[in-house]
Order: structure tokens, then sequence, then C-alpha cells
């Protein structure tokens, strides 16, 4: 078996192409991007006959590997943890359908939050939707349990879902690959015999009867956890620890080769509910060690605890309930000498993160900010992005970001509260993920409320993937969804343009309805890869949007 050096969302990726996967399907999303970019990667470098194009968001990629699965074809579908909240949907009922061909969902959880708006824990929509989950603690386990999830999949006729955390994601060890499917296109999916598509065809009658027989194979699947070699538990001392995924490293490095602790380490769900009780009653103090929520330490206390046991954790305040473990943190919670030679970073000058030297979004808010002073005090709220950076001084022009999409139907919901002026900024890859819908609405509606689209070209805040739409293709796209067209301008976010596009600004503020201003000039790391190799169309990023001449003030 070949050694590969790889990230732990490349081991994954890896694993997906060796289990003969006819697609992949992902929205970018720190720290999980780097999944789907390595089989989009592969595909290219080898001409595997895998189906690798970003989805729209992450609701349209998991119905788009859904429906793959349906086709009879092996289908991944990588996200971040809050774009499970996007995709709920129909990872909720394809626990209800299930699914013909493996269908493998990994999700990519933040702890600490390096690039999110939330810590959630992703164990959660394994309960709620009742599906076998795989919680990998190395970059070697994250290759073994994607291609074991592929064929569980298959063999109980689910969705298996995949959790990963940031520091697995984004740091790299050797791992032992299959000797195929690396340099070479993966195998064909062998024939699978379709359902009744009748299960598939979630009317409440076929409902009912799919609900049931998805509670009829929680025994088997708590049977299959328990006796999984995912989940290893050794008796020893009194002492026990609990330890999921990547947390049994820190408990490994914290412990070394002390025999004395029984541990169950876990990376197989449902809970083994049979190994916790081994360990509960052989131990007197049971330590909880978990990346993200108290999740198991909750359910193992239940809401009395367990007489004449101590369970200590997050829950107790041995181990903090948030951001990341570190070895230290677990060596503390356990009793032993720290571990670390790092030295303390807290004399270190503080370097927030901040827009790029010659970002087009800086001149956007420039213009903005002056544009609405004389107007009144604005709101403006904005959106996930690289413009989120617009918060910090010098601009101080966003006042929330919440999740995808939230900037213009937050502003809609403002307006009607009769705040004004009330802008609202969204980038056009955000834009095409979850911000057409509520603009339907606002222009419906004609909300006194303006929106500028900052249509720099590309998905920046992840690394410059393609967008879905820009250019002339994005302003037919909002003429389409009901933007009124004499209140529709493109402006160039640059310098020299500063006070033209000032004065529109402000017009289209004062206007007491819908307007959309489309800032339109490429991302500058877009730009300058672009800039000798590809003829330029409107974003001026080298993408495949129609030319169209960019102007102050011109109504498209």
């Amino acid at each position: 078996m070949p050694t590969k050096l790889l990230l732990g969302d490349e081991a994954a990726a890896q694993a997906a192409i060796d289990a003969g996967i006819g697609g992949a399907f992902s929205y970018p999303g720190t720290p999980a991007t780097e999944i789907f970019e390595y089989v989009d990667a592969h595909r290219a470098r080898t001409g595997a006959a895998i189906s690798a194009l970003w989805s729209a968001n992450e609701k349209v990629a998991y119905e788009e590997a859904l429906g793959m699965s349906y086709a009879g074809r092996r289908a991944l579908v990588s996200m971040k943890h809050v774009g499970l909240n996007v995709a709920a949907d129909p990872f909720m009922s394809s626990a209800m359908t299930g699914v013909r061909a493996g269908l493998v969902l990994i999700v990519a959880d933040d702890p600490g939050m390096h690039s999110s708006q939330s810590e959630q824990d992703s164990r959660h929509y394994q309960e709620f939707a009742l599906l076998p989950m795989f919680e990998p603690g190395s970059q070697q386990a994250a290759y073994d349990l994607v291609l074991e999830a592929f064929d569980y999949s298959e063999a109980v006729g689910l969705p298996v879902m995949v959790r990963m955390v940031t520091r697995l994601c984004h740091s790299r060890a050797a791992v032992l690959v299959r000797d195929s499917g690396f340099e070479r296109p993966a195998p064909p999916d062998r024939v699978l015999a379709a359902p009744s598509t009748d299960d598939w065809v979630l009317v409440p009658t076929n409902s009912r009867r799919r609900y049931r027989h998805l509670l009829g194979v929680q025994e088997q699947l708590l049977r299959d956890s328990g006796s999984s070699r995912a989940n290893r538990l050794r008796l020893a001392g009194r002492r026990g620890i609990i330890a999921t995924g990547i947390a049994a490293n820190y408990v490994a490095e914290a412990l070394g080769e002390q025999p004395e602790h029984s541990t169950l380490f876990i990376q197989r769900y449902p809970a083994p509910v049979s190994l916790v009780r081994e360990l509960v009653d052989h131990c007197d103090d049971i330590v909880v060690v978990e990346e993200g929520a108290p999740f198991l330490e909750r359910r193992l206390g239940g809401l009395l605890g367990i007489p004449g046991k101590s369970v200590r954790g997050k829950l107790t305040g041995a181990l903090p309930i948030d951001g990341e473990l570190t070895p230290d943190l677990v060596a503390n919670a356990l009793g032993a000498a720290h571990v670390s030679a790092a030295q303390p970073v807290s004399d270190l000058a503080d370097r927030p993160p901040q827009l790029c030297k010659g970002c087009p979004h800086a001149d956007s808010f420039r213009a903005i900010i002056e544009a609405a002073a004389p107007v009144g005090e604005a709101l403006m709220m904005s959106d996930i992005g690289c413009y989120a950076l617009g918060v910090a001084p010098p601009f101080r022009a966003v006042h929330s970001c919440v999740d995808m999409g939230a900037s213009i139907a937050m502003a809609h919901g403002a307006s009607q509260a009769g705040a004004h002026p009330v802008i609202c900024t969204i980038g056009e890859s955000t834009f095409a993920h979850s911000g057409m819908t509520p603009l339907i609405g606002a222009a419906k509606s004609d909300a006194n409320m303006t929106v500028v689209i900052l249509d720099n070209a590309t998905v920046g805040m992840t690394g410059a993937q393609d967008t879905m739409v820009c250019g002339e293709p994005l302003l037919a796209l909002l003429r389409g969804l009901g933007v009124r067209p004499e209140h529709l301008h493109v402006i160039e976010p640059l310098p020299r343009r500063h006070a033209e596009n000032t004065a529109l600004i402000r017009r289209e503020i004062e206007h007491r309805g819908l307007s959309v201003i489309v800032a339109q000039r490429a991302c500058i790391h877009v730009k300058r890869r672009a800039k000798d190799t590809v003829q330029e169309g409107s974003c001026g990023a080298g993408c495949a949007c129609t030319p169209v001449t960019v102007g102050v003030a011109r109504t498209p």
C-alpha cells in the first residue's frame, strides 16, 4: 500500500475516489473546501469519470448527491458545519427515503470559530436524523472510515455522515492508501438493484412506512457501532476516559504510555452503549474528552447523573466549554503534567484580519459610507464573505452578519419596520447561494432599501473558487427577479470614480423603493491570475460572462 502525505480533508477525498464515486458535490466553506478541490484536481489530472462541479449552495449539493445515489452511482457531498443548516431539509428527508448507491456526507466542524459564525456540533444532526456517523481521530482514520462509510451506506441503505474538525482537516500526516484509484480513474460501480421508487416519494402514506423502517434499523446501527473496530475499549484502572474523534490524540499525548487508566475511544455513532456501560461499570471516575459540544457527557449524565459515579468534562468545568481542545487542557483535566513546549504568544502584536490591499470592496465601502452620511443614520446589513471585514475601521460599514443570504432578508424586514436608510451588501456568490429568494420578495413589495451586490467574480473568502454568476449574466438574473431597470445600476469601484459612484449611491438611497447597485470589479488575486492568459469579460476576471461596458450610472 503506497503512503501519501495528506491533509485530513485530502485523506477523506482520496478515500472517496478509491471507493469509486461517480460525483463530488459541495459549496466552498472552510474547513471543508479542500475535500472537493482534491477530487476535482484528481479528475482533471487523471481523466477519472467523476463529476465535480461546485453547487449553488449546500442544499443543492446534497440534493444533487442524493439524485446520483438514486441513479446508482456512489456520491460524496461535503460542507462545513453551518452548511448543514442549509442542507438540513434534504438531509433529514434522505434518512426516510434511504439511498441506493452509497452516499457519504462529510461535515467539517470549526471549534474555536477560526472561520465561522458559530461552533455548532454536527453530532446533534446525526442524532436528530437517526443516521450512522463516523468521527475519525486521525488522517489515516479519515481515509479508512470514509471507505468504510460507503460500504456501510449500501449495506444499510442509508446516508452515512462523517464528522471532521478544523484541526484534523488542516493538518497533514502519512496515510496508507489503496493501491488502485490514486493515479488511475476509479473502477466503475457495480450495478445496484433499484428499490421501489415509492420509498423515495415522501407523501404521508410512504413517510409513515419509511419512518417505521428507519426506527426499525436503529437496533442494528447500535449493534454495529458496538462491535466496530472504530470504537476501542481498554479496561484497566478505576479512572475511565471517554474520548471522541481527534480528542483521543490529545489524551494520548497527555498521558503517554501510562497504563493505569481505562479508556474508550469512540469514532462511530450511534454512541456504543454497550461499551460505554462496560467502562462506567468498571470505573468510579469518568472524564469525557470531546471536541465540540458536551454531546456524550450530557447524555452520559442524563438529568440526574449516575449514582456513585463522578462524570467530569465540559459541563463541570474540567474542560472549557468553548473553543478548541489542546493537549495541555486535556492534561490539566486528567491531572497529568503539561506537555506543550510552545511559547506563550500573549506578547505578540494583535493582527486582526483586514481587506487585502487594492480590494475592490474597500472602494465600494468608502462610496457607500460617504453617500449615506447626509441621508441619515444608515442601518447597514451585510453577509458572509470577505466584505464582512467592513465591520472594522476605517469603514465600520457592517452592522450585521448572521448567515448566508441574510443581508437582503434582514434589510427587507428593517424597511418594513420603517427604518431609513437601509443598505445591504452581499457578494455575487453569496447572492447566488441564498440571496435570490429574499430579493424576489423585496422586489415584489418594492421595499425601501438599497442592495449593493459586490461582484468580484469569485468566491474570494475560501480561496477564489469559481462563482455561479457574475457580470452580464448577473444583471440579467436581477432583471428576471423583478428589479426595475431604472433602479438597477452598475458601478466600477475605483478611486478615480469615487465621486461619481458616491453620487449614484446617494441618489438611489434617497429613492423610496428598491434599488440594486452592482459593484463590478474583479478580486485582485483573480485579476492577477487571469491577466495574461484569458480574454476578460465584463467582470475583468477572465470568467465566461458576456462582455459588457462597465460604466458609472449605467442602467442595464
